[in-house]
This record gives structure tokens, C-alpha cells and sequence, in this order.
């Protein structure tokens, strides 16, 4: 019985000699992937074109994230409705999830019991992830402004590019809002 004990933990440790030499090997050697298995990182840096093909597709595929908070979300609700058909004119459908969202657009006054809700929504956003402040409630306070519990504008807790103004602003302020975003995107404002 011990003979037999024996046999299996030499077994054993033949096999542990085994793998552990497997893995040495592999980690010496440096195998590329091909194409079909290569990261999209490997590939954008190999294409030398790409960097301005990234800067066009993140320019012209703007998935904005529904955030609105008081009476300027009406006037957001507005600028995806019939009459305005943003849509059409490129920009997509608002997401419900921050994981599809690469724009928040905060619309209203945020209090703050709200900053760790619009923090955590803002972390789960893919990168790279931008922020309209639409309204002067998120650009400054709004006329509430020196209450206890609202924030003096949302670029208190997070990195706002561009400010709507308004109150309430109108669906047209976020156009030129969007073409803004889309213009400093694309390379053409400095940031």
C-alpha cells in the first residue's frame, strides 16, 4: 500500500514538474496573435491612418446619457421628440444604461444627495466619456444657487466640456452644444 502511495505522489509530482515547465516556456516566448485573434488596441496602433479614422468615428457616433433632473429635462425630452428629430441629424437615441453612453448630459439643478448617483452613472460610462452641464441650474445653481443642498453647478463633481445656457434652455442650445463637442472631438477647438 505505501508502494502504491508512493507511485502516485511521484506521478504527481512528475506531472507538477511538467506544467511548471510548460508555463516557463510559454512565458519565454513572445507569440504574436494573428489577425483574426489581435487585440483592436494592436490594430489601431499598426494602421497608420487610424488615429484620424478614431477621432472621425468618436466625432459622428455621440450616444448621449439621459440625466435629467428638474424642469430643464423637459426641454431635453424635447430635443429627442418628432418636432426637433435629432436623430436625423446624427445625433442618436438617448441609452438608458451608462455602459452604451459615452456624453451625460445633466439637465437640472443636482443636490447633493444626487452626486454619488451622477458620480457612479459618470464612472460606468465607456471611455472616453464627456459632459454637457444643459441649463444654468447645472452650469451655476440656477436661481437656487445658494441653497444648502444644491451644488453650485456640476463642474463641482465632474469634468464638464461644454455649458448650455439657459432657463430653460431651448432644444437648439444642445445642437450647438453637440457641434461643439463634435468640433473639439474632432480636433478642431483646442482643448
Amino acid at each position: 500500500m505505501d508502494r502504491n502511495i508512493d507511485r502516485k505522489s511521484q506521478e504527481f509530482l512528475n506531472a507538477k514538474q511538467e506544467m511548471d515547465k510548460l508555463v516557463m516556456d510559454s512565458l519565454k516566448s513572445e507569440n504574436k496573435p494573428n489577425a483574426m485573434f489581435a487585440k483592436l488596441s494592436d490594430l489601431v496602433k499598426a494602421i497608420p491612418v487610424s488615429s484620424k479614422l478614431v477621432k472621425w468615428s468618436r466625432r459622428n457616433s455621440l450616444w448621449p446619457l439621459q440625466f435629467g433632473l428638474a424642469c430643464c429635462a423637459i426641454e431635453l425630452m424635447d430635443f429627442g421628440a418628432a418636432r426637433i428629430d435629432a436623430e436625423r441629424k446624427g445625433y442618436l437615441l438617448f441609452r438608458a444604461t451608462p455602459r452604451q453612453c459615452d456624453v451625460m448630459l445633466v439637465a437640472g439643478w443636482v443636490t447633493k444627495s444626487m452626486v454619488p448617483e451622477v458620480k457612479r452613472l459618470y464612472e460606468q460610462m465607456t471611455e472616453p466619456r464627456h459632459v454637457i452641464a444643459f441649463g444654468e441650474c447645472a452650469t451655476c445653481g440656477g436661481p437656487w444657487w445658494e441653497s444648502y443642498n444644491i451644488v453650485r453647478g456640476i463642474d463641482q463633481v465632474l469634468p464638464v466640456d461644454v455649458y448650455v445656457a439657459g432657463c430653460p434652455p431651448r432644444p437648439e442650445n444642445l445642437f450647438a452644444a453637440l457641434m461643439k463637442l463634435q468640433d473639439k472631438l474632432g480636433g478642431k477647438i483646442e482643448v
